[in-house]
């Protein structure tokens, strides 16, 4: 086939086991990460639109909202300092993936998640209780190095407890856990601002402490997966614990050995960085920097962070605006369930392709709305705002059929054990990076842009889903230990593969 293959599972059919309680209950408490991380990309953007916030830690940005007649609707909230406040926990983030790598390679994943744990407490309880904008930036910063500890592991984590059959609904319960994140955060902020005195945006940044104390003191009852287990201190025999304990049978010997085979081949490895810019890795280095980079461009974070500015952006008040960022919200998250349900069914080339086209044709249809019927200084008539809603929550739910389940999924399964956490720690860095950039350059490129920003993101969609279409093969059902075979067997990326077997064999073709 021209672009790519189904594969068939070389090892599923040997694994036996089904989903037990005890997985399920180990994964949902590590999936609480997820929770926090959409919380604090949600939280953000309704905090930034409330006036007493604005009043109190950024008093230009208050000033230029009372004098909006005077200046773009565009550019009202264009302001660097107020960019990082919401950037400024994905740059620690990015930071942070690095020390987590290591940690997580040598120490396990539940160290990662109880660090991860831990420093969302404390940045939330930061966050909630500043007096001023020094304290209100070092909570944030806490929130991203509990970003980056706990999207290093939690992945991985789901990735390695859950069945191979099963692997995409079980990973993919991290995205529903962000979604769900997002739309708890919108609703708060639709709550607490209507609380008199002006102090409700305290509640929002400090509630994000619940599901952290939920995530630290579970992390500590988490079992370890077999795969840390078996690499990180060789204990085969309490990894066949853990594999009998989580599969729910005793005959897991076919499983343990796949298992102990990949970890053998990855000691080999004192340096998995090094590795992994090897040419027969290349397949999945271009993988872990371009998705990662093509899920931050759709523009997604746009919708996160700044949803509720963008809304009043079109004219709608601020209580109308948290509403529909609560709607928003809602749409992601089921469409994140239903996700959840077809990604072993449907596979993963398929969801990224209709996905893509969604969120192209909604994206454009927006920018040219916005162009014909706001301008500088207009407001949208209710008709046109009520349909910028509707193709915004188009375009939210084409986004979490696909590039939001995937972006986290994919990476986590196409690593070979050897270079996975080196894998993840790119993926995460690459996917926070972005996160930043676009975080803290958006209102000035709404502001220049104006309704271009969605022409501008629509442009990125269409090449990402051309690239998945050609480059991107299937990984469904395949169990981690053999994932190598599908770029083997690619029309692209076999050349990078069999080329650098070759080399290592002392000839060349």
């Amino acid at each position: 086939m021209a672009v790519g293959i189904v594969p068939t599972s070389e090892g599923s059919a040997d694994y036996n086991g089904r989903i037990t309680w005890f997985v399920v209950l180990s994964s949902i408490v590590a999936a609480t990460g997820g929770i926090i991380f959409g919380y604090d990309i949600g939280i953000s953007g309704g905090v930034i639109s409330m006036a007493p916030f604005l009043k109190k830690f950024f008093p230009e940005v208050f000033t230029k909202m009372t004098h909006v007649a005077e200046i773009s609707n565009y550019c009202v909230f264009d302001s660097q300092l107020l960019t990082s406040f919401t950037s400024s926990l994905y740059i620690a983030g990015l930071i942070a993936s690095f020390l987590a790598s290591p940690v997580t390679r040598t120490y396990g994943r539940r160290p990662s998640i109880i660090i991860g744990g831990i420093a969302f407490l404390i940045g939330s309880a930061l966050g909630g209780a500043a007096s001023n904008i020094y304290m209100l930036l070092l909570g944030r910063i806490l929130l991203g190095v509990g970003v980056g500890f706990a999207n290093q592991a939690v992945p991985l984590y789901l990735s390695e407890m859950a069945p191979a059959k099963y692997r995409g609904s079980f990973n993919i319960a991290f995205q529903l856990c962000v979604g769900i994140g997002v739309l708890f955060a919108s609703l708060l902020n639709y709550g607490v601002q209507k609380i008199k005195g002006g102090w409700g945006w305290r509640i929002s940044l400090a509630m994000a402490a619940a599901p952290a104390t939920f995530l630290t003191i579970g992390a500590f009852f988490l079992p370890e997966t077999a795969n840390s287990l078996i690499q990180h201190g060789n204990d085969h025999q309490k990894a066949k614990k853990i594999l009998q304990r989580v599969r729910g049978t005793t005959d897991v010997q076919a499983e343990l050995d796949d298992l102990i085979k990949a970890s053998d081949k990855s000691k080999a490895v004192k340096h998995p960085f090094k590795q992994i810019i090897k040419r027969k890795y290349r397949p999945q280095l271009v993988m872990s920097i371009l998705i990662p980079f093509f899920q931050q461009v759709t523009g997604i974070n746009v919708i996160s962070f700044y949803a509720p500015i963008l809304f009043q952006t079109i004219g709608l008040g601020a209580s109308a605006s948290l509403m529909s960022a609560v709607v928003t919200g809602v749409v992601g998250t089921s469409a994140t369930f239903l996700a959840l349900l077809i990604v072993d069914r449907v596979g993963r080339r398929a969801m990224f392709s209709f996905g893509g086209i969604q969120m192209l044709v909604s994206q454009i249809l927006i920018g040219i709305i916005m162009a014909v019927k706001l301008g500088d200084h207009g407001v949208l008539s209710k008709g046109y705002g009520l349909l910028v809603l509707v193709l915004i929550c188009i375009y939210v739910a084409g986004f979490s059929l696909s590039w939001g389940p995937l972006g986290w999924l994919v990476p986590s399964e196409i690593f070979p054990l050897e270079i996975r956490s080196a894998g993840q720690s790119i993926t995460v860095a690459v996917g926070l990076i972005f996160t930043f950039i676009i975080a803290q350059t958006f209102l000035a490129m709404l502001c220049h842009l104006k309704s271009g920003i969605f022409f501008f993101f629509g442009a990125w969609v269409a090449i990402m889903t051309v690239f998945v279409y050609f480059f991107l093969p299937e990984t469904r059902n395949l169990p981690i230990e053999n994932m190598e075979s599908i770029w083997r067997d690619h029309w692209f990326w076999k050349r990078f593969v069999y080329d650098e077997q070759d080399y290592d064999k002392g000839y060349t073709t």
